[in-house]
């Protein structure tokens, strides 16, 4: 159409060179639209103006300014959990070595023909079969089940540390 146009203003008006310039600029925003440019341009001057806003919000953060500043600091919750959990289990960890080191507590486990007797199970069990006696015996004994007893269900727990430990 823009073709047709201007070949009528150059024949006919130039009156008609007006007509065919705004054919001419929507037709081209046509094909820079369809193209995917437009988008692309859009896209990077979005991803530049976030840039410079990333910028800012540091130089905030550095200064202690306002907001929650950089996102890449933040940490889910749940994982937050889980490595306050792991530090309590190393400390508690720690602090068992350390009074075994001393000497100063006297460890009430069980030994492991003790544990093995409880589980119901040889003192020189394979791990599955251990596992398998464990929970066999944890669902009898659960304080959750109608014959349950909590001090039996620790002490069942307690076999099964001791003989995962060897």
């Amino acid at each position: 159409m823009t073709a047709v146009l201007l070949g009528a203003a150059i024949a006919i008006s130039p009156a008609l060179l007006i007509l065919a310039a705004i054919f001419a600029a929507v037709a081209y925003g046509l094909y820079y639209q369809a193209s995917g440019r437009l988008l692309a341009r859009m896209y990077r001057g979005v991803e530049r103006r976030a840039a410079v806003n990333r910028a800012q919000r540091r130089r905030q953060s550095d200064r202690g300014g306002f907001g929650a500043g950089p996102r890449e600091e933040w940490t889910p919750p749940r994982q937050e959990q889980r490595q306050r959990a792991r530090r309590q289990r190393v400390r508690q960890e720690q602090r068992r070595r350390q009074q075994q080191a001393r000497g100063g507590v006297q460890q009430s486990r069980q030994s492991v023909r003790q544990a093995s007797q409880v589980l119901g199970v040889s003192p020189d069990a394979d791990d599955s079969a251990v596992r398998r006696a464990y929970r066999e015996r944890i669902k009898e004994v659960h304080p959750d089940a109608d014959s349950g007893d909590e001090e039996e269900f620790k002490r069942v727990q307690e076999a099964y540390e001791v003989l995962n430990e060897t």
